[in-house]
């Protein structure tokens, strides 16, 4: 029993990581329709930004953590107002070769300025500890985590249902000229989106450093993982997004506990089935 306790709660710390990830690449395939294969890399900048802020530069853990994700979510808005724009009614083949191209870009930057090794973020001492469950000790750092993950998903959900910026998007997605006409800032809500999106990666890339290691090819590595939470949960879905995050990731975690032999092999036979059951994602119609 304690066995399953201990892969349920590490499988939602993993999941919810993955969530905060993939929720802003979501949008943006499944509402701005715009193939971003650079997602991963804006992870890393924001994981990047943390660990050399609070280790170099000496800052503050809750100063670093908004800063660094300020800081991606700014690289995103001005790589979408200068470059990405003009890609929005290209083919997607541009979209892909171009931002897989920005990723590799990053990627040697990141392996120039900080090295190869792996990059650690100082915790502070709330979050050094642990929290005795009754049935384990767990990180404090992973119930932060979880409860960010949480809070994003319903704000995520909130801002695209229930608000005028989510009327907007969606209005400029599905008829632009119109929106356009009725007096909606296109250009402002296709910038923000995606600046949200980095801004989120960003902070994915923050909390998952434990459990997903920050080194130079981490926008490669972690790529996969992030589509495929995004394709079976179905693109523009947050709620399926988090249903997926959280399944694929209790399902990698239960198998690293009782078969790590086979690495991620159940992941992606879970992935292939789910798609298969669901090729819509998990909560479309």
């Amino acid at each position: 029993m304690n066995t399953f306790f201990n892969i349920l709660i590490d499988g939602l710390a993993y999941g919810m990581v993955l969530f905060v990830i993939a929720v802003g690449l979501s949008v943006t395939l499944g509402l701005m329709r715009f193939v971003n294969l650079s997602h991963g890399a804006f992870a890393m900048v924001g994981g990047y930004g943390a660990a050399l802020l609070t280790r170099e530069a000496g800052w503050n853990f809750w100063l670093a953590v908004p800063a660094a994700v300020l800081v991606t979510g700014f690289l995103g808005a001005a790589l979408e107002a200068l470059v990405l724009r003009h890609l929005y009614r290209r083919k997607e083949l541009d979209q892909v070769l171009f931002t897989i191209g920005l990723s590799f870009v990053l990627i040697a930057a990141t392996n120039a300025l900080a090295g190869p090794q792996v990059q650690l973020i100082t915790l502070p001492a709330s979050l050094s500890g642990s929290v005795d469950l009754g049935f384990r000790t767990l990180p404090a750092q992973r119930l932060l985590v979880i409860g960010v993950g949480l809070m994003v998903a319903l704000t995520a959900a909130w801002t695209v249902t229930r608000t005028r910026f989510g009327v907007w998007l969606r209005a400029a997605v599905d008829h632009s000229g119109t929106a356009s006409a009725l007096g909606i800032p296109i250009r402002t809500v296709q910038c923000a989106s995606f600046a949200a999106g980095a801004a989120l990666a960003g902070l994915g890339g923050i909390l998952g450093a434990e459990l997903m290691p920050l080194e130079p090819y981490y926008a490669l590595k972690y790529l996969v993982l992030v589509l495929v939470v995004v394709a079976v949960g179905g693109m523009g879905s947050i709620a399926g997004s988090l249903a997926a995050a959280v399944l694929l990731g209790v399902i990698e975690t239960a198998s690293k506990y009782l078969a790590s032999e086979w690495g991620s092999l159940f992941f992606f036979l879970a992935m292939a089935t789910l798609l298969a059951w669901r090729p819509n994602g998990l909560l479309k119609r």
